[in-house]
């Protein structure tokens, strides 16, 4: 049986919780809600007045890592003042969860370049996911999507490193492309069976630009909104995004998205993640109005 995709072309903040609500997930416990903070500078970034109405719906946490590079969000006191400057902890419960170490170790034996995933530690308190995603492109995956988000996202700083250099930290910036995106589905992977299917996923395809909200100077939008999706499965989401993002012909920015997923083989994560089982590039997609 295919998993469902859910899609609508409306895009408001209302429509973000009414398509939770339709999913029928029932996310239980102490919810970890998982979304980008932004980069000081960035225009493009998804605020909280967007994300309110869906994360007052869960009674979730916000919950971030720091990054591995640098920024205003690389070390805990500049990133909760990022927190705080773009207003999420003025409206929500923030957690960020490797604001203090040691990391939370999640063992991948079958993982196919790293065995082993380095998040926050806080992770451990939560009882479901619910993962907010802003689909984009990206500088260095190509994409930016559900998987993104429970690999590099949910990683510890030191844990991006060791994702980024395919296992080994000092080649951050140095390791083989592939292996690099490899090392994403595995630590995707990980982070699945932590949640043991309590787990949720949203993207919303809006302000699609070419980089990452991770950016502090990011190139504007290139092609216009496309919508909201919501699905169980994390592989058939970001699937299902990169074919609607195919689908727009007639949209003059579509070349410039796709050439920058395409030349960074940006599907592959999707390829790798599938491999592992943890969902299926096939989906039932249920568009709602």
């Amino acid at each position: 049986m295919k998993p469902k995709v859910y899609f609508s072309g409306t895009i408001t903040s209302d429509k973000v919780a009414e398509m939770y609500a339709l999913s029928g997930k029932k996310l239980g416990g102490r919810v970890a809600v998982k979304l980008h903070s932004g980069e000081v500078g960035n225009q493009n970034f998804l605020k909280p007045d967007f994300w309110k109405p869906v994360i007052e719906l869960v009674g979730g946490t916000v919950t971030e890592c720091n990054t591995a590079y640098e920024g205003e969000r690389n070390t805990t006191a500049k990133h909760l003042k990022t927190l705080a400057k773009h207003g999420w902890s003025k409206y929500f419960d923030v957690d960020l969860l490797d604001a203090e170490g040691p990391d939370l170790e999640l063992e991948i034996p079958d993982g196919k370049v790293i065995k082993k995933n380095f998040v926050g530690k806080n992770l451990k308190n939560y009882d479901s996911l619910l993962v907010l995603s802003h689909f984009k492109g990206h500088p260095m995956g190509g994409y930016g999507g559900a998987l993104k988000q429970l690999s590099i996202g949910i990683a510890s700083s030191f844990g991006k490193q060791y994702i980024h250099g395919a296992g080994d930290p000092d080649a951050f910036w140095t390791s083989d492309h592939d292996s690099f995106l490899e090392a994403m589905a595995d630590a995707a992977l990980s982070v699945v069976r932590f949640f043991k299917g309590n787990a949720l996923y949203i993207n919303v395809m809006k302000n699609l630009s070419v980089d990452c909200d991770c950016c502090a100077v990011a190139e504007d939008p290139c092609m216009k909104d496309i919508g909201i999706l919501v699905s169980e499965d994390p592989v058939a989401i970001d699937q299902a995004c990169l074919d609607l993002v195919y689908a727009a012909k007639d949209d003059p920015g579509q070349a410039h998205l796709l050439e920058r997923i395409e030349s960074l083989n940006g599907v592959h994560t999707i390829e790798a993640a599938a491999a592992h089982n943890i969902g299926s590039r096939e989906y039932e997609l249920i568009k709602v109005n």
